[in-house]
């Protein structure tokens, strides 16, 4: 049977992952695309990381080429889409799974440098606006695509880092400008905002920080409301599966919330 994006050529913008004991969203929804038919041109800033993602897409059978790119630099984001249609003739999903908070200076407002600000929005939303800059002509050439950016449930939930808050609302506005301005061209424009996940980006650092790995992952469970047990990357990637389907044509402009009912429960 054909998979449900089946012969669509998918670029995931963060594709790799931060090394820990678990799979990051950007690796996940890599390689869930690729086992559901798409050919897939993993983009990370960490080439090795992009290749790793590459090398169990294609232990599956499945097809995939990684390319390095920082999303800061527009020169490389533009090159990331033009591999797309290098390697693969077209493009039809485009997938924005970037951004960064602690690891690049976030802080509480009073106490967060300008310099912290600008890394964060460059990243975390700048890299998105350029993703989409490169890749709209693409697919309005050809007729149309899908394109989801990653916010986070922080975007609508008390949150201590003004940076990480701020940029991840910023995601939202964007899309849904997006979603606004190209429906016309059958081009569709969603946000997934996923809350507490069990990734090695959330977790890792704190474990690195001195936090045992039990602790961490226990706390962040007991906040979750619907089975006490925080989402895993799977999680993120199988909403995203669907947004970029066909089985959601009829969708654009949405807000998916992926945080286990937290959002309903505070």
């Amino acid at each position: 049977m054909a998979g449900r994006v089946q012969d669509k050529v998918a670029v995931v913008m963060g594709g790799g992952q931060t090394p820990g004991a678990t799979i990051g969203n950007g690796r996940a929804t890599s390689m869930l695309l690729a086992r559901e038919g798409a050919k897939v041109l993993v983009v990370d800033r960490d080439l090795a990381s992009a290749q790793d993602t590459v090398d169990a897409i294609r232990g599956e059978g499945g097809t995939a080429e990684a390319v390095a790119a920082d999303v800061r630099e527009e020169a490389d984001v533009r090159a990331a889409i033009e591999a797309a249609t290098a390697h693969f003739g077209r493009l039809d999903l485009l997938h924005n799974n970037v951004g960064a908070s602690l690891a690049i200076g976030d802080a509480p407002a009073t106490d967060l440098s300008v310099e912290a600000w600008d890394r964060i929005f460059q990243i975390n939303v700048r890299g998105m606006w350029l993703a989409c800059k490169w890749a709209i002509p693409v697919m309005r050439a050809q007729g149309g695509g899908s394109i989801i950016n990653i916010s986070s449930a922080a975007a609508s939930h008390a949150y201590p880092w003004v940076g990480y808050k701020t940029s991840k609302m910023a995601v939202v506005g964007l899309t849904e400008q997006l979603a606004g301005q190209y429906a016309g061209d059958l081009i569709r424009v969603n946000t997934i905002l996923p809350g507490l996940m069990n990734t090695p980006m959330a977790i890792e650092s704190r474990v690195a920080a001195g936090t045992p790995r039990e602790q961490v992952v226990a706390e962040r469970d007991a906040r979750i409301p619907l089975g006490k047990r925080m989402g895993s990357a799977w999680d993120v990637a199988y909403a995203a599966l669907f947004l970029h389907s066909d089985e959601a044509r009829f969708i654009t402009g949405i807000s998916l919330r992926i945080d286990g009912g937290m959002q309903i429960a505070h």
